[in-house]
């Protein structure tokens, strides 16, 4: 296919979005299932542009002050892509698949409209309800850490540390861009795509068949990290989902010790097991309600990877930016406020409890710690300014700080996914 054609497809994949309130993975699915005569490269370059429209939708589209899916789409080549609207023209003539080019109106609107020029809303790229959200968040640099949010996503790489090294991962991967991570000992990173271009299917290698590696976000690991940096022989990853951080906490403690997985959505520990024989992990136990009794009092970490709005993930799910309502911010934090009154009965008296988010929303994250602790005076937060500098003395700015509140990850200061981590100790 031509870039005509792909751009047109693009735009009828945007169209199924918005007309149907789908999930972008599941129009883009479809699409491939009813356009079977289009190839990989094809239907990535495809959901290049779907995604990039996505992450871009306000800025896209107000390049050509239109809010439709062309306006999108075309925005997000000229802004993603390196593509000029010159060079786009003359790619779309005489292409009977593409969309119609650009007007003389739209080149003289985009020769006159910068970016920087528009309303920091706009190049935030995100709905206007959530502007107080981050104002409240990230003070006077709120739009530029928003902004980040938009961008490509690189692709990372755990190493599992109980079956490879880092050096010998890369070497595994050797040609496919892959570079050691800016702060977590055992990340690697592929950069972002670039252009039309996709990531390579690491899946597919023998070293991830041989588990020496699970991709995994250099943010979710960092959190990771810091929740085991106090040790501990057992460990409740009480809100498990597949494992990504059971599987962390495992090689950090080198196969020793125990730790219980649990998810009260039992269908979401199901890829688990597989994961867990891969890596070699004999360390990690699954446990079912009726089990969890016997935990009580005896954990000495309780990790809460709670269920969140996700918008630190924006970058890898930009879709759901669009869907989210402030409406399901409250139930969100209401689910995280009982999740943990649930879980702080398992950690022993000079235990440890790890609450962690994929949110940058203070809500979910300080507010909600603030409130715990307001309402059992048996926890306090531990420094986390030491906990930060202790793992990581070479990199004291790369996150925001709080030594009450937690850590905070985002991808403009980090270069991860946003995450939060904030660690309490039961009092003795």
């Amino acid at each position: 296919m031509r870039l005509g054609g792909r751009l047109a497809a693009a735009i009828e994949v945007l169209d199924d979005i918005d007309g149907r309130h789908r999930p972008a993975a599941d129009a883009l699915r479809d699409w491939g299932l009813s356009h079977r005569f289009a190839g990989a490269g094809d239907r990535a370059a495809i959901g290049n542009i779907v995604y990039d429209a996505l992450r871009r939708r306000r800025s896209a589209a107000w390049l050509l002050d239109q809010e439709t899916s062309r306006a999108r789409a075309i925005g997000a080549l000229l802004l993603d892509a390196g593509i000029e609207a010159g060079s786009l023209n003359a790619e779309l003539e005489g292409d009977r698949f593409a969309p119609p080019p650009l007007s003389e109106e739209e080149i003289v609107r985009l020769r006159t409209r910068r970016l920087a020029d528009a309303p920091d809303a706009v190049r935030a790229d995100f709905p206007d309800w959530c502007v107080p959200l981050f104002v409240r968040a990230f003070g006077k640099g709120w739009a530029e850490e928003a902004a980040a949010l938009s961008g490509r996503p690189p692709l990372d790489i755990r190493v599992n540390a109980l079956k490879a090294g880092r050096e010998k991962v890369l070497q595994a991967l050797k040609g496919s861009g892959a570079e050691p991570a800016p702060i977590a000992a055992d990340a690697i990173r592929i950069p972002p795509i670039a252009g039309a271009g996709r990531h390579p299917n690491v899946q597919a290698e023998p070293a991830f068949q041989k588990g020496w590696f699970e991709i995994q976000d250099e943010g979710s690991q960092i959190v990771a990290d810091l929740a085991i940096a106090g040790g501990g022989a057992q460990a409740l990853d009480f809100c498990a989902g597949a494992g990504g951080k059971s599987l962390a906490l495992s090689a950090a403690m080198k196969n020793h010790g125990q730790i219980f997985a649990h998810d009260a959505d039992k269908s979401r520990l199901a890829p688990i097991f597989d994961r867990i024989r891969r890596a070699g992990a004999r360390n990690i136990q699954i446990v079912q309600p009726s089990g969890l009794p016997a935990l009580e009092n005896a954990m000495d970490l309780v990790l809460v990877d709670a269920p969140c709005t996700g918008s630190g993930t924006w970058r890898r799910r930009p879709d759901s930016k669009w869907r989210l309502s402030d409406r399901q911010l409250d139930l969100r934090r209401a689910e995280q406020a009982a999740i943990l009154e649930d879980a702080k009965r398992f950690v022993k008296p000079g235990g440890r409890l790890a609450y962690i988010t994929c949110s940058v929303f203070s809500e979910e994250n300080a507010d909600q710690m603030a409130a715990f602790l307001g309402r059992n005076g048996g926890f306090r937060p531990i420094d986390h300014h030491a906990l930060w500098n202790g793992r990581h003395p070479h990199r004291p700015d790369a996150a925001l700080v709080d030594a009450r509140g937690g850590i905070v990850l985002t991808p403009a200061r980090t270069g991860t996914d946003g995450f939060f981590c904030c660690v309490l100790e039961r009092r003795s």
